[in-house]
């Protein structure tokens, strides 16, 4: 590998931590519609962890009393890409979801923000013009 050759070539999967795991998984399902691709379970034992598949990125949910790690959301949030901002924003608060402020138009995107079960912060986005 010289200097010249990209070392990372992409992101994979995020972890995201949660207090109450089965309320995070319905969330993630029951919710946005996502699939769980994988659930980390040994026999006997609750769930360790899942994950879920956005397209692009993997959302990895971790139970924290089960990891004993500390269950602090994460603040900044993960952008899940939509095909129209407002429709999305309208059919996930029809399933309970409270936003936080209004949509924002940054002058290339469309964004809106609301957070999942655990205070993991998440967010609505549309890129709908190339950057300058």
């Amino acid at each position: 590998m010289t200097a010249a050759t990209p070392l990372v070539t992409g992101t994979d999967f995020i972890c995201v931590p949660v207090k109450d795991f089965e309320e995070s998984r319905r969330f993630y399902t029951d919710v946005l519609g996502l699939e769980p691709s994988s659930v980390w379970q040994r026999p006997g034992q609750d769930p360790v962890g899942a994950e879920f598949e956005t397209g692009s990125l993997t959302i990895a949910i971790l139970n924290s009393a089960m990891l004993g790690t500390d269950p602090t959301p994460h603040g900044s949030p993960i952008a899940l890409r939509v095909d129209d901002v407002a429709a999305a924003r309208a059919e996930l608060e029809s399933r309970g979801v409270e936003f936080k402020g209004e949509i924002i138009d940054s002058g290339v995107c469309h964004q809106t923000f609301f957070e999942d079960p655990a205070g993991n912060a998440l967010g609505l986005h549309h890129r709908y013009a190339l950057r300058s």
